[in-house]
């Protein structure tokens, strides 16, 4: 298991980007959430296996192409603290 913590960057708030990446997520055998940030990125922290994880971020990449501008992405352990894939408000 592993932790994928990803910030999404351009126009990501208000634009329905915490539902798409939560129903994205449902596909997938992984946990964690979303958020908005207060400097207008997105912040996505998932854990899963690696073939789901990677599986996860390339359909993330197609879910909103033209408004995500940078994709930031780092690995580590996984905690398992979570049950389930939230959107955070």
């Amino acid at each position: 298991m592993r932790r994928l913590t990803c910030f999404l960057s351009g126009r990501v708030q208000g634009v329905g980007m915490r539902c798409a990446v939560h129903d994205l997520a449902r596909d997938y055998p992984i946990s964690g959430f979303v958020e908005n940030l207060q400097d207008r990125r997105v912040r996505i922290v998932a854990e899963g296996n690696f073939e789901a994880l990677e599986a996860f971020l390339e359909r993330l990449a197609q879910v909103a192409p033209g408004n995500i501008q940078k994709l930031d992405r780092f690995e580590s352990q996984a905690t398992g603290e979570f049950d389930h894939f939230t959107i955070r408000r």
